[in-house]
């Protein structure tokens, strides 16, 4: 089944708050090809969800406090939408 661009980001939100924070890593863990990440990467450093650490040669991606409030609102409603009434 083919993912929504939401769930991609989240997959990759998840992967990075996980523990995940070299970029190869996050590409296999979140399986996706590079280009495709690399433009989420981009996106959610852009958005504040996550930022770049250089060290020497390495990037290292974190999620910062705002991409965990994007998780935390995201299981919100995923498990509002799957509750059984």
């Amino acid at each position: 089944m083919k993912r929504s661009r939401l769930e991609i980001y989240v997959d990759v939100l998840q992967v990075i708050d996980g523990g995940c924070h070299k970029p190869t890593s996050i590409m296999y863990k979140s399986n996706l090809s590079w280009i495709p990440l690399r433009e989420v990467l981009n996106s959610l450093t852009s958005q504040g969800a996550v930022t770049v650490k250089n060290t020497g040669r390495r990037r290292e991606h974190y999620i910062t406090e705002k991409g965990r409030e994007i998780l935390k609102h995201y299981e919100q409603l995923r498990s509002m939408l799957t509750e059984k009434t």
